[in-house]
């Protein structure tokens, strides 16, 4: 009875809220040509572009020769009354602002940086070691 009673409260106490994520995930499937003017930014590690897509659009990140990441420019902070997508700071590209409410977000993880808990909404990306990028979720 004993263990019984030790696993119910260590369930208990490590338990945290399950919060779903405040952005809606809209299912895509696209693939943007790197090598097109539109996303020529993406040639280079470093670079980063908007994409059509998601809730809000996309901003796609290029961190290194073979990884990109791409994150929904809906900002989780919004209160569901902005119409505003997420932008780069003019400052510092690798921080996205939300005009709206103030947060902060890194475009290299999608982690908060300010005013919000959750984090961006990430989707998967799939490189064909050319020109096709593949952004999905």
């Amino acid at each position: 009875m004993q263990i019984l009673f030790f696993f119910l409260a260590i369930a208990v106490i490590s338990c945290k809220k399950n919060k779903n994520h405040p952005v809606p995930s809209i299912p895509f499937d696209i693939t943007i040509y790197i090598n097109l003017p539109s996303y020529s930014s993406l040639e280079a590690v470093g670079g980063w572009a908007y994409v059509n897509g998601g809730s809000k659009g996309i901003v796609v990140y290029r961190k290194s020769y073979d990884e990109f990441v791409a994150f929904d420019r809906h900002s989780p902070a919004d209160d569901g009354n902005c119409n505003l997508p997420l932008v780069t700071d003019p400052d510092n590209f690798l921080q996205l602002n939300d005009s709206c409410t103030g947060a902060k977000f890194s475009l290299f993880d999608g982690s908060p940086m300010s005013g919000s808990e959750f984090g961006l909404r990430q989707y998967q990306t799939w490189w064909d070691g050319a020109t096709g990028l593949r952004i999905y979720n």
